[in-house]
């Protein structure tokens, strides 16, 4: 007996419809901020309260041969690990892994009224909330695809599913997990995630790259406490002049072109074809949604470039600062210090250790007005090139995007991180990755206003039963 795809489609939507838009309305609920942005995670407990409400969903799952665990490891966040042993399939040798996360970022201002960050809204077929769409459905879509798979004539592998709980702060706790689970992961063929973006809703987008990242809080003190500027102003140096002075060795402040050695790197031809054919067809609608002032353009002369630069190109951002009163509580008073939390994108295939070492040494090395400058609380994660797809894969691929959108599927670079997904290559050499995700137009993914689009999430669900599917029925899906 084969996968019946239509039975499987008919149960997903029984699934998502009756279940799965209860169960992430209360995760939405759960204030579980990622460990970076609450360092007492484990006295406030709501990461545990996450945990606790996914796990309780997912051991309740009619699936055969499965267990659930938490998988915990002193001074770290856990992990929830699902095995479920090959279905329907002689050869069970090898693993496909499925992963997802469920920790979140912080509330952010600027939401719409009416909606809010712990506040599940449902609009047609947007659920509103902070973290449904990132990533907090993939635990659920992961596991409903297996029971589809298993309940409607289909096989697959056995498999893993993996979700944890320290993304959003860069995935420190993670391969502390991976090995000490390395012999219950097997022999990985397949790597699923759900935590990527699309570029549409209208059908299966594939991300073949993810940029890494490095990041660290840049301090400038040059007194020891705040002064009259009106008697020190022109004296004494201004902390921000400073920290604008640093800025500068790392970036252009006319082009934003990041000048840290090692953080461009030439792009590989077929990115650039991918990021051609994506133009082509979508043209400005694949950078509509974002949300520009009126008057306000883009870093870019034509669409490719724009592509380019948010996939294959450094990038910096400041995402927060210390030091600044709110403009309504300023004196005229000389500030003793500034910090800004600097965040740098950069390209897969850049050695993002290398560039944070020698963004540091850039900004630390002979201070202005020989000012106190650190560069502290630093971290980094790799970036990911995806590897060949294989032709199995590809067919799947596009026969799932072709029975559940009636089109082609694409592929894609991000400009995010996902910093397992480089680990997981360096630990699983032949491994194929299927990298995607529901962060689509306007879900605005750590904003405001963020949302899961409940079709696509219903759709890319499907897609996975049938990938899983497929992937059982090749006999060597390694070659």
């Amino acid at each position: 007996m084969t996968y019946q795809i239509a039975a499987g489609q008919a149960q997903i939507a029984r699934i998502w419809d009756e279940e799965l838009v209860d169960q992430l309305s209360q995760y939405i609920e759960i204030p579980a901020l990622s460990p970076s942005f609450d360092p007492n995670w484990e006295d406030h407990g709501h990461l545990q309260a996450a945990i606790d409400h996914v796990v309780a969903w997912l051991q309740e799952r009619p699936v055969e041969g499965m267990t659930v665990e938490v998988h915990d490891l002193d001074g770290r966040t856990p992990v929830i690990v699902v095995v479920v042993e090959a279905f329907n399939q002689p050869a069970a040798d090898s693993t496909v892994l499925l992963y997802g996360h469920l920790d979140k970022q912080p509330e952010m201002i600027g939401w719409r009224d009416g909606l809010g960050p712990w506040k599940p809204v449902r609009e047609g077929d947007r659920l509103y909330g902070r973290g449904g769409a990132d990533d907090g459905y993939a635990a659920f879509a992961s596991l409903a695809a297996i029971q589809a798979v298993q309940h409607n004539g289909g096989r697959h592998s056995r498999c893993v599913l993996l979700i944890e709980a320290s993304e959003e702060s860069g995935s420190p706790d993670l391969p502390a997990h991976v090995d000490a689970l390395r012999d219950r992961l097997g022999d990985v063929c397949l790597v699923i995630c759900l935590d990527s973006g699309c570029a549409t809703f209208d059908t299966l987008w594939l991300t073949t790259s993810l940029r890494g990242l490095a990041d660290g809080t840049l301090s400038v003190e040059i007194v020891e406490e705040g002064l009259h500027s009106g008697n020190v102003g022109g004296v004494v140096p201004s902390s921000f002049r400073i920290i604008r002075q640093l800025l500068d060795r790392i970036e252009d402040v006319q082009t934003g072109a990041v000048t840290i050695p090692g953080a461009t790197v030439e792009i590989p031809e077929h990115r650039v074809a991918e990021m051609t054919a994506v133009a082509s067809d979508l043209g400005m609608a694949a950078l509509e949604s974002i949300p520009f002032v009126p008057g306000a353009v883009p870093v870019g002369d034509s669409v490719v470039e724009m592509l380019l630069n948010r996939t294959w190109q450094p990038s910096l951002s400041i995402t927060g600062a210390d030091g600044l009163p709110g403009t309504s509580d300023a004196g005229n008073v000389l500030r003793p210090s500034t910090s800004l939390k600097l965040s740098l994108r950069v390209p897969p295939t850049a050695d993002e250790q290398q560039v944070l070492a020698a963004m540091k040494r850039r900004l630390t090395e002979n201070p202005p007005y020989g000012a106190r400058v650190s560069f502290s609380d630093c971290g980094s994660g790799p970036g990911w090139n995806a590897p060949e797809l294989r032709p199995w894969l590809g067919g799947a691929l596009e026969r799932a995007s072709q029975a559940n959108f009636g089109r082609s599927m694409q592929l894609y670079g991000e400009g995010g991180s996902i910093p397992f997904m480089g680990m997981l290559g360096e630990k699983f050499p032949k491994a194929q990755f299927v990298i995607t995700g529901v962060l689509g137009p306007e879900s605005n993914a750590h904003g405001p206003n963020e949302f899961l689009d409940l079709a696509y999430a219903e759709k890319l669900t499907n897609c996975v039963a049938m990938i899983l599917d497929e992937q059982a029925s090749v006999a060597e899906p390694n070659l």
